[in-house]
């Protein structure tokens, strides 16, 4: 049992070591980024989001190589108000998967023709609870997360490294590498944010 668990934590260390080498950043990459326009029409605000560079080289191999990436994106509805802190009005969160198929990179299934460096986010919507004064102002806050390799998918592949014979996983190996593996899951993220004033539709 002794060499077991010698050839289980050269393995995964041997793994680990490789995944975190493989998805080093890459030097002078594009930052990812976030733009986003608003227009209000009555009570209506219209937003429309678009992010740029999420898929580093790194990540675009792990796409390629048939792992899903999934963007969560939030947007925050602020109206302004002069000379005190901006009152948040509503708020709205969107989850969307980017793939790869024989086709190309897909969006929730929609095929993008011109590839992954620029990305159209799903339209948001609200309605103002009242009609706007014309001397009111409104911004728009938009976070976005891209995940393609989440710390559960590596702790499965850490806990099938760690399995001993008869199917025990070796505890103090598993609990030590937790933190290891969220590490990793989290150099393997991409976060950008940005803002946009709502502007009245003509």
């Amino acid at each position: 049992m002794a060499r077991m668990g010698t050839w289980t934590r050269r393995t995964l260390g041997a793994a680990l070591v490789a995944t975190a080498g493989l998805f080093a950043p890459t030097a002078m990459a594009e930052a990812p980024r976030v733009t986003c326009t608003a227009t209000l029409s009555g009570r209506r605000v219209l937003a429309r989001s678009e992010v740029f560079a999420f898929l580093s080289e790194e990540l675009d191999r792990l796409v390629r190589l048939g792992m899903a990436g999934k963007l969560e994106v939030e947007l925050t509805l602020w109206k302004r108000r002069a000379l005190w802190f901006n009152t948040r009005v509503d708020s709205a969160r969107l989850t969307q998967v980017i793939a790869f198929t024989r086709e190309g990179y897909a969006l929730d299934g929609r095929t993008l023709p011109e590839g992954a460096q620029a990305l159209k986010l799903d339209r948001v919507a609200w309605t103002l609870e009242d009609p706007p004064e014309k001397t009111d102002r409104f911004v728009i806050q938009v976070e976005v997360r891209l995940n393609v390799v989440t710390a559960a998918s590596l702790g499965r592949m850490a806990a099938w490294l760690t399995r001993k014979e008869g199917g025990e996983t070796d505890a103090s190996l598993s609990t030590l590498t937790g933190p290891l593996l969220r590490s990793i899951a989290e150099d393997l993220s991409q976060r950008a944010s940005g803002r946009c004033e709502v502007t009245p539709s003509n």
